[in-house]
């Protein structure tokens, strides 16, 4: 389960070590913007003895590297892939090449290091036009991508607009980058709000982007972190829906139905996925915090 990712600056080791206390599913130990290039080897060290040393309960860790027009990205997975972290997050990806160059290093790495071959996946980092209509592509590239991230700041640069609250100017690249995860299979993230202190802006963003199918959101603030959690997360009405159904597939099955309705609703294929879907978030959120908030 991943509703939040929240970025901390790879050279900031007092927020590094408070990582899985702050609530998020996933933390981000960012290589490339939070980092001048003055102190790029003294993050990675810190982010490789982090990952060596500390153990970060009920929180997934995701590494964003440089990018491959950099002299940095091959240290970074040099010293970050032996660690096994959850997943690498190349960043400024533009096209599926890009993906497939940095799978390449890493199947090395992992060679080297005795280790098998996909170890540590991907999420990349979406943040050019060009990125954009090519999301699919690179949602496919390589079988260690298992989502895709939008990044909205960068993106707007590239597209020569200003950024805004309202989001209008990223309408199109949210909706054709959810489209291409999903047609590929794999889960795709929100790009961060980035007014830390707007507390009602942050939670429509969340809403509006959830509308659209993205699978969470990320975050430059702990603060923003709780409401990205509870708008992704369902409700307990989502959760007692989705038990009805299962119980009503039960009840048909024992009366020997082919087709049964729920609420004056058949329920059909699609239902019932999002049913299981429902109810394994469920599962998990009580496992993690012993239920919903």
């Amino acid at each position: 389960m991943r509703r939040s990712m929240l970025f901390l600056p790879g050279n900031n080791p007092n927020m590094i070590i408070n990582g899985d206390v702050l609530g998020s599913d996933s933390v981000i130990l960012d290589l490339e913007d939070a980092v001048s290039p003055a102190e790029k080897d003294a993050a990675r060290i810190l982010v490789r003895n982090t990952l060596k040393y500390l153990k970060f309960e009920n929180c997934e860790i995701i590494v964003r590297i440089n990018s491959i027009d950099t002299e940095y990205w091959k240290d970074d997975l040099d010293e970050i892939v032996p660690l096994k972290p959850d997943l690498i997050m190349p960043t400024k990806v533009s096209c599926a090449d890009d993906i497939r160059t940095i799978d390449a290093y890493m199947s090395e790495i992992e060679k080297k290091h005795g280790m098998e071959n996909n170890t540590v996946h991907l999420i990349p980092l979406i943040e050019t036009a060009m990125g954009v209509e090519n999301a699919f592509e690179i949602a496919k590239s390589t079988d260690r991508v298992v989502a895709m991230f939008l990044g909205g700041e960068d993106l707007t640069a590239d597209l020569h607009c200003k950024r805004t609250k309202v989001g209008n100017e990223i309408s199109y690249a949210r909706s054709r980058m959810v489209s291409a995860a999903r047609a590929a299979g794999i889960d795709v993230y929100d790009t961060p709000f980035t007014d830390v202190n707007d507390d009602e802006g942050i939670r429509v963003d969340c809403e509006l982007a959830k509308s659209l199918g993205f699978t969470g959101k990320a975050s430059i603030s702990p603060r923003h972190v709780s409401v990205i959690n509870e708008v992704f997360s369902p409700s307990h009405k989502d959760v007692d829906y989705a038990y009805e159904v299962f119980e009503a597939i039960k009840t048909a099955k024992e009366l020997g139905k082919g087709a049964i309705a729920l609420h004056g609703k058949m329920i059909d294929k699609p239902i019932v996925e999002r049913a299981r879907q429902v109810i394994s978030m469920y599962e998990e959120i009580v496992r993690r915090n012993g239920g919903l908030d």
